[in-house]
């Protein structure tokens, strides 16, 4: 009855009412052949606790005991088990939108916190309660900098987030916003000389990804600079947040749009996660989302109301910013526990142990295959090429429960056989040791096969 919630004596009062004796009687107006006349083909009911027996089996096989190098926009990091035991309390599970201030304290003041340690953490004067993710987030602060500068064509580094840049496209074809797509240097990073030639007078803003795609750091400063000469905003996205406990924070952008999933976040086969628009205060008015002020009531008492909500729903279509019509408050409030939790000091370290595993991972890769973008200033993400496609590579790596590096042929196809790595605090020596292992094995035998091919055209 768990399942089924209508005993039968309801179902026999509810076809009474309806006015037929039986439920072959209501469904006599559907032609027999279309009629199910036998049992449906599934399996025997189960009882509660070999439904949950299933569904851990089941879950074994989502690879929960696998090593993981994957990156790219969703990072495995270590989430303390204190915020999901607070997040799972009635006032923050089941809040709805902070509408009422009067019956939403708890909610609004969490939201504040977030956005203040945003906006430390960023070096921005304003943020807002947050996005859908940072694919979503990097598209609404593109089209702010349309609106603030009154010009429609943007400017987009290919070493965005490929998926962040297809999201832009979908929402620039719908509001006719003309995107020039930049190429990066040898280096990994925007190309400076094609910058200058690719922003026009038309150009509102330059959107860039720090650390990018490859998990090279761009010269933001110098972004900026060229941007800025020529009348256009500068967008800086953020995908992987931990890299600001030790990455100087981009101030001289415009606009930061961030992807906060790293902060305490499960990845959840990709959502939901968190977006976040960071600005400047004069920009405020423009900023798409919600933004939760600090006030006191009439007793003096500090309190906390919903200051500004620049969407359809509040306001008339027509002055809308943007049509978003949530804010990702439960999520913002799992990055809230962990800021809270790390602290400066502990963002910071644990910065530095994702900035270390990579290092070792990238001097280990390095001496049996081609690390690209080599040298260049990075966090915790690489790029190596192998002589093996990475797909066969990896097919090999799952047999020692380790998922291996995202294969860039999709997106990047010039990369040839290149797959982008992550190291993050959760990747240990040993696990590195043993993927640089099989990729070792892997390159010995490709260069003996090729070694072997040459013979054989000699002889």
């Amino acid at each position: 009855m768990r399942y089924l919630p209508k005993s039968p004596a309801d179902r026999t009062a509810m076809l009474k009412d309806i006015g037929v004796a039986t439920i072959d009687d209501l469904f006599a107006p559907i032609p027999a052949e279309y009629r199910l006349n036998r049992d449906l083909k599934v399996p025997r009911q189960m009882a509660e606790s070999e439904i949950v027996d299933w569904f851990r089996e089941r879950s074994r096989e989502n690879g929960e005991n696998h090593a993981s190098f994957l990156g790219a926009g969703a990072y495995n990091h270590y989430r303390p088990v204190i915020i999901d035991s607070l997040i799972s309390r009635g006032e923050f599970l089941t809040a709805y939108t902070p509408y009422q201030a009067e019956i939403s304290q708890g909610t609004l003041q969490s939201i504040f916190e977030f956005q203040s340690m945003i906006c430390e953490l960023t070096g921005m004067e304003v943020a807002n309660a947050s996005m859908y993710d940072g694919s979503t987030a990097a598209a609404e602060a593109v089209m702010m900098a349309v609106r603030l500068t009154g010009r429609r064509s943007v400017a987009v580094a290919r070493s965005v987030h490929p998926e962040y840049r297809e999201v832009l496209a979908t929402y620039a074809f719908h509001q006719g916003m003309p995107l020039a797509t930049l190429p990066f240097a040898d280096n990994g990073g925007l190309d400076l000389r094609s910058l200058e030639d690719a922003i026009t007078t038309d150009t509102a803003c330059l959107l860039v990804q720090s650390p990018n795609f490859f998990g090279v750091l761009e010269d933001v400063e110098a972004l900026a600079e060229i941007a800025h000469r020529k009348g256009a905003m500068l967008v800086v996205s953020i995908a992987e947040a931990v890299s600001l406990g030790i990455v100087e924070p981009p101030r001289q952008a415009d606009v930061i749009a961030m992807e906060a999933q790293s902060f305490g976040v499960p990845l959840t086969f990709g959502g939901p996660y968190c977006g976040v628009i960071a600005t400047r205060e004069a920009y405020v008015r423009q900023m798409p989302g919600r933004l939760v002020g600090q006030t006191t009531d009439r007793s003096g008492k500090r309190g906390f109301v919903l200051t500004l909500a620049t969407r359809e729903q509040h306001i008339r279509r027509e002055k809308a910013t943007s049509n978003i019509c949530t804010n990702q408050a439960l999520i913002a409030l799992m990055a809230n526990i962990f800021m809270t939790i790390y602290g400066k000091v502990g963002l910071k370290e644990l910065a530095r142990h994702n900035l270390a595993k990579a290092v070792y991972a990238i001097e280990q890769f390095g001496k049996h295959a081609n690390v690209l973008f080599a040298g260049t200033p990075r966090f915790n993400e690489f790029v190596i090429q192998t002589s093996e496609d990475p797909y066969s590579i990896n097919s090999r790596l799952l047999g020692h429960k380790i998922v291996g590096g995202l294969p860039l042929k999709k997106f990047y196809p010039e990369l040839g056989n290149a797959s982008l790595w992550c190291c993050t605090e959760t990747s240990t020596r040993s696990m590195i040791d043993t993927a640089v292992g099989l990729v070792a094995e892997s390159e010995r035998s490709m260069n003996g096969t090729r070694e072997e091919n040459v013979e054989e055209v000699t002889r």
